[in-house]
């Protein structure tokens, strides 16, 4: 997931430094007011993941790593944790939605269905826009957030982010 914001304030401006990278996203059901409280960093989640997006992130916690595949909600990281980080309770193991950056081919005119030829569940489809260039939109009622789509795209285009975040910046525009 390529970050493209860039700190302009002078000083980040002047050593060239990015803003800070968005929180890592932590494996499905989890707990994420007390992740890093609960978590004993010990692994087990990661090594019982059969897709093996689940590695060692920073400091040892678990984190998704979509560039390995997608989530198939098989619950093994869950069940192999020995703490209570994981709430499997929780009607949806994460809010997550997919969206596109304006690095996306199709968005560039150029013919590319991956996103959409990925997704297990037809969350992406692609609608005619002027010019005869067909763009992908998500249904976000649809979009379980597996990320089938981010492994898939050859432009590093798709991003997943909390639904909260999501509808925010759609209100915001």
């Amino acid at each position: 997931m390529a970050d493209d914001h860039v700190d302009l304030g002078r000083r980040g401006f002047l050593r060239g430094q990015r803003r800070a990278a968005p929180a890592p996203l932590r494996p499905p059901w989890s707990r994420a007011d007390r992740f890093t409280d609960l978590c004993t960093r010990c692994g087990a989640c990661a090594e019982a993941c059969p897709e093996g997006i689940v590695r060692r992130g920073d400091g040892g916690f678990p984190e998704i790593d979509f560039r390995r595949g997608e989530c198939s909600f098989c619950a093994a990281c869950a069940d192999a944790c020995p703490e209570a980080v994981f709430d499997r309770a929780a009607a949806r193991p994460w809010t997550l939605t997919a969206r596109m950056a304006p690095s996306c081919l199709a968005m560039n005119r150029i013919v590319c269905r991956s996103c959409r030829d990925a997704c297990p569940e037809s969350a992406i489809r692609f609608a005619l826009a002027p010019g005869g260039v067909a763009v992908p939109t998500v249904e976000d009622g649809a979009c379980t957030g597996c990320g089938a789509c981010l492994a898939a795209c050859p432009a590093d285009a798709v991003t997943l982010h909390p639904a909260e975040t999501v509808h925010e910046t759609v209100q915001a525009s």
